[in-house]
This record gives structure tokens, sequence and C-alpha cells, in this order.
């Protein structure tokens, strides 16, 4: 019965080895031709793998050859993967974003596409009910919401036009973690615009405040919550800026600090690109165009506003996206310009980060997503 037992415990500890040391599927978006801001050298969407235990990340394969997928997104279920196609007036009538169903080794198989009725779509956000897709589009000021079906294909919902379209460029959309409000980031009018969100029907409309007002030129980008949700991070392109902001009962947005994503002696040109937080909600993190770095910050997580660790250089040119491990302990920088893929060990106590094996390549990255399952 002894031996028994034993040779049962090695199984279990053996089997517990080989689940702790899976890899993970990693899915890049990249730029496949040469555009005014870059000389894309891609096929489409790479897949590579990730060695939670260490950190490496192994380059495999182009799994969707389509032109210029700079943004990719996981369902939360795992079930499927978005990718728009970021074309421009020269290119066709308007951007895409397509659907796929993940198989069992990563592959992708193409269920469809939709127009995204504007331009040079950019980033794309899934509701917390995982029913609807949203893209925002970076000329005219357009965001698209769609339902996504049972196997993951999706159908028109709604289209949401913001003010000035000439001049707007939706960057980004971020939805609340109870599912009722969601904030649109609008680079070209400098705006952060408030909607509700009715996820019974998939239909966004303005609040009563419908937006938040930033600084001139300061081109609010990309966004993230607090771990509470008591505060937000706006990570603003053309003025390298992030501004903390409170968010009130009502979803409204206060500004309570700008804080420079840049050393105070840096003096060339630059733009800010990503921000993310921390899995722990302690620290968080945003990337530097020109100054080619992430700027890592501690999070007052009472008061919300945040003090400078320090800024980490990535090893290339244009760190556009970068993501975090789902555990926290890595961090992947995406160098648009060098193709290469930068990683950094997370120091889970101090949020400093720390050169990680060598760079590898990957061509033309943007977007780096790592999947759920």
């Amino acid at each position: 019965m002894m031996k028994i037992t034993l040779i049962i415990l090695a199984v279990v500890i053996s089997g517990s080895c080989i689940a702790q040391n899976t890899e993970s599927a990693v899915y890049i978006g990249t730029y496949t031709k040469k555009e005014g801001h870059v000389n894309g050298k891609a096929k489409g969407i790479f897949l590579a793998s990730q060695d939670p235990e260490n950190g490496g990340v192994q380059p495999e394969k182009t799994v969707a050859e389509i032109t210029n997928p700079s943004f990719v997104k996981v369902s939360k279920d795992g079930e499927n993967l978005y990718a728009v196609s970021e074309l421009g007036g020269g290119d066709a009538k308007s951007g895409f974003i397509y659907s796929y169903k993940r198989n069992s080794d990563n592959s992708l198989d193409e269920l469809g596409k939709l127009s995204t009725e504007s331009f040079a779509p950019c980033h794309i956000e899934i509701d917390k009910s995982r029913k609807y897709v949203f893209v925002s589009n970076y000329m005219g000021g357009v965001v698209m919401v769609y339902k996504r079906g049972e196997d993951g294909n999706l159908q028109k919902q709604q289209k949401v036009q913001l003010e000035n379209p000439n001049t707007s460029h939706a960057h980004s959309v971020s939805i609340t973690s109870d599912n009722q409000t969601a904030y649109i980031s609008d680079l070209g009018n400098d705006k952060i615009w408030i909607f509700d969100f009715n996820a019974e029907i998939g239909n966004l409309s303005l609040k009563e405040n419908p937006f938040l007002q930033l600084e001139k030129g300061a081109g609010p980008r990309h966004f993230s919550f607090s771990k509470n949700e008591k505060f937000a991070f706006s990570m603003n392109e053309l003025n390298s800026t992030i501004s903390v902001l409170e968010i009130d009962k009502n979803g409204n947005l206060e500004i309570i600090q700008n804080i420079s994503t840049l050393p105070e002696d840096f003096k060339g040109k630059n733009s800010g690109a990503d921000i993310h937080l921390h899995p722990s909600g302690k620290f968080i993190y945003a990337s530097n165009r020109g100054h080619n770095s992430i700027a890592a910050f501690k999070v007052d997580e009472k008061e919300g506003k945040l003090n400078a660790i320090a800024h980490y250089t990535t090893k290339g040119e244009t760190p556009r996206n970068f993501a975090i491990s789902p555990d926290g302990k890595f961090l992947y920088a995406a160098n648009q310009d060098t193709s290469t893929i930068s990683s950094f060990k997370v120091n889970q106590d101090t949020g400093e980060l720390e050169e990680h094996l060598l760079p590898v390549e990957v061509m033309s990255p943007v977007c780096v997503e790592f999947a759920e399952n």
C-alpha cells in the first residue's frame, strides 16, 4: 500500500511540474508594409511561445497573413483572436477587423472580416460579458461596436461618431469592471469621452458630463485603471505624460496629477505609447518612443498618484506596445523599428526591471498579446 501511495504521489508531483512548465502562447501584431511612420517587414500575425519559468520567448511562425495587423486581442475565454488591419485611404475603402478561431496548437482559422467604417483601426477592446467587441479608428473619430456570435464571429452593432471627425483620433476604448462605463481616448481632440454602456443591447450613449478635457497637445492614447478602479491613468502621446485621474461614483474624471514619462535631462524627440498596470496594482509602466525606454512608477494605492522608479532602455528603437506576463514576473516590449522583442524580469517587491535574456528577432512587432489559455 505504501509503495502504491508513493507511486501515485510521484505521478502527481511529476504532473504538477509539467503543468508549471507549460509554455504560454503569445501573439504578436505587426506591420507588413511601408507606411509613413514605419517600414513594415512582417507577413502578418506572428506566434511565439513563452516559458513561464525563465521568461524566455521563442519565436515560432506567422499564423495569419493579413496586412498591418497592428493590434491583436485574445478573448478571455481563449476561443478567439481578433485583429485589426490598419489600412489607410490609399489601401482600401476602409480598415478591417478580422475574427479567428484559436486551435489547440495555437494556429488560427479565419471566421470573417468586417469593415471598421473608417481608416487606421488601432485598438480592440472586449466588454466584460464577452459579447461585444469595440474597435477604435485613428482616422475619422469612429468607434465601432460589434456583437460577438457563439462561434466568435462578429456582426455590426453600433457606429459611434465623435465630434470634429477631421481632427479626432480615437485611440482606445476602456471599460470598467462593472461593464457600465466606457472611456474613449481621443488623441486629436485632447479629450477622454465618457459613455454609459448598456450590455443588454450593446449600446454606447454619452453621459451627462460627456468628456474630460486634457491639456492642449496632450494627445491621450491609452488608458489603464487602478486595481480598485478609484483612479485611472491616461498615457498621453504628444507631450509624453501620464495624467492620473480620479473617478467619482458617476464615472466622471478629475485630473489629480500630470507626470512626465521622461527623465528630466532628456532633450530629444519622443512620443508616449503604451501603459499597463502591474497585476499587483502596485506599479505602472509606460513606453517611450524616442527615448526608447520603459518608464516605471510606484502607485500610491490610496491617493492614486505616481512616483517615478526609473527608466529602462529597451535595447531597440520605437518600443510601441508592451505586455506584462499574467503572473506579473516578466515584461516584454515590442521594438517596432529594430524588429526585436526585449524582455525584462520584474522585481515583485520594488517594481524595478532587470534586463533579462537577449532580445529576440520578430519582424516589425507592434503589439504583444498573451493568450488567456
